[in-house]
């Protein structure tokens, strides 16, 4: 009887959890979605504290307590921008987790009472935790600008992944097959070690655009961390937890790699197919670095037509253009987070609004560090969720639009992945701004975006450039408009 109530309880407590989960897919519904998935979750502790009783309960209150006032002291004084870094943190967090879990659990006294499906996914909980934890920081980093962003390859690095990879299949295997503890528990120190150093080595080339992919392949892997952990201590509520963000983290991983139009493999190993023009002939591939050189060469010889007489004041040709549009689509983009511009972008729409005009937000699934960042920060801004659209949601949508406001954001704006071969970005979809009837963007200069990429769209007679902080452009525009 007692084992049919803790399976209905455990039942109940994972189906609180996907109902949270569920009310993610609007920001209206998340807050309700995340109070809902934290009571499962704190269900599940009770639940847990209650069929094992502790040796110690003052030690793990206040350890508890103690944690929980430095991660609501974490989360206080983190801003719209540091997000994605304390995200990744957060996936270090429980690759550690996951690691110290399966660590103790293998060299404890008793470990012959372990399945040999126990032994393995704990020798693979170590493993997967470990460089979950040293990824997981070095996306951090990278995140957060204290290191470089840019990746960084190293000689013979995919070479160097694979027999860091196999020293691993050894060192697993034979952990595995030890029956003594000491070697056990040495076997798992070096393990570990070289975990990490494969964490390290494999996140260290992933950078700019990539990221996302990164970020939401690491929640995978943190899942699946937590998931073999549960099958070590048999414990079927972290199975089931574990196993719900590791296939929530697989999907979201397929769909960042989809926006880009790109493999799981060519992302992580930096192996890049030959593309081609879209509906262009191509002539033979090159470098990126070449098809590049040969489009700003092309650039130069072209001579751009003048824009008008308002081409020395391209705010008053900007305002010009907003004042007469009716339909406009709003591209807001990382720049707009770097800015923290997402208020006046938010005031901007609403004033336009209320002048009758139809606006929209066109998101694409790259736009910002990680998977969703520009639909937190426009929630945030309060900006009504029935205005977001998503890229394949608005794009045919362009032809027809009045005005394209591209704010902060390069790459998913850019022709050069439709029209030119063999860069970075190169068949990558991309939100169709250079097909609106005009566009201004608020972007901070015109260099290119992480792909290194020189951006079309600059070109386009089309384009009225307002360069500088987004946040100061759109609060001129709006002011002048409202004065």
């Amino acid at each position: 009887m007692g084992d049919r109530i803790d399976l209905l309880t455990d039942f109940g407590i994972i189906l609180i959890l996907i109902v949270g989960i569920s009310q993610f897919r609007t920001p209206r519904g998340a807050r309700f979605g995340n109070a809902t998935a934290a009571l499962a979750l704190a269900c599940a502790l009770v639940a847990i504290a209650y069929r094992n009783p502790l040796m110690s309960l003052a030690l793990v209150i206040g350890v508890a307590a103690l944690s929980a006032a430095t991660g609501s002291w974490v989360a206080l004084r983190v801003s719209m921008i540091q997000i994605p870094a304390m995200v990744a943190f957060q996936h270090g967090a429980g690759g550690v987790a996951a690691f110290l879990v399966a660590s103790v659990e293998l060299t404890r006294a008793g470990r012959e009472t372990l399945t040999s499906l126990g032994e393995a996914s704990g020798i693979l909980g170590v493993v997967i935790g470990a460089a979950t934890f040293s990824g997981s920081m070095i996306a951090a980093g990278k995140l957060a600008n204290r290191i470089k962003q840019a990746p960084t390859i190293l000689r013979r690095h995919n070479s160097l992944l694979l027999v860091i990879a196999a020293v691993i299949v050894a060192l697993g295997l034979f952990a595995g097959l030890s029956g003594s503890r000491s070697v056990v528990a040495s076997a798992l120190v070096v393990l570990a070690l070289v975990s990490i150093l494969l964490g390290m080595v494999f996140s260290i080339r992933i950078g700019g655009a990539d990221m996302p992919v990164l970020i939401s392949f690491l929640n995978a892997t943190a899942g699946l961390a937590a998931a073999l952990c549960g099958l070590v201590i048999e414990n079927r509520l972290l199975i089931a937890c574990g196993a719900t963000v590791a296939a929530s983290g697989s999907i979201l991983t397929h769909v960042m790699c989809a926006g880009m139009n790109r493999g799981l493999l060519s992302v992580f190993t930096g192996i890049q197919p030959t593309r081609a023009r879209l509906g262009t002939p191509v002539s033979a591939p090159g470098t990126a670095e070449a098809a590049t050189a040969s489009r700003e060469e092309e650039m130069i010889s072209t001579p751009v037509e003048p824009r008008g007489a308002l081409e020395q004041d391209p705010e008053a040709q900007g305002l010009a253009v907003v004042r007469a549009a009716q339909r406009i689509i709003i591209i807001p983009g990382y720049g707009m987070a770097l800015a923290e511009a997402q208020f006046e972008v938010a005031r901007l729409a609403e004033w336009l609004v209320e002048q009758g005009r139809t606006v929209r937000f066109a998101v694409h699934p790259l736009a910002g560090r990680m998977p969703g960042h520009m639909h937190v920060l426009l929630a945030e801004a309060e900006v009504d969720y029935e205005q977001l659209c998503d890229l394949n949601d608005l794009n045919d949508d362009f032809r027809e639009t009045d005005l394209a406001i591209v704010v902060g954001a390069c790459d998913v704006v850019n022709p050069a992945a439709m029209e030119t071969a063999d860069t970075l970005i190169s068949g990558m979809p991309i939100l169709r701004a250079h097909e609106a009837k005009h566009i201004v963007v608020c972007n901070l200069d015109d260099k290119p975006g992480y792909s290194g990429v020189p951006n079309l769209l600059y070109q386009d007679p089309k384009t009225i450039l307002l360069f500088g902080d987004a946040k100061a452009t759109v609060r001129r525009l709006l002011d002048r408009l409202t004065s």
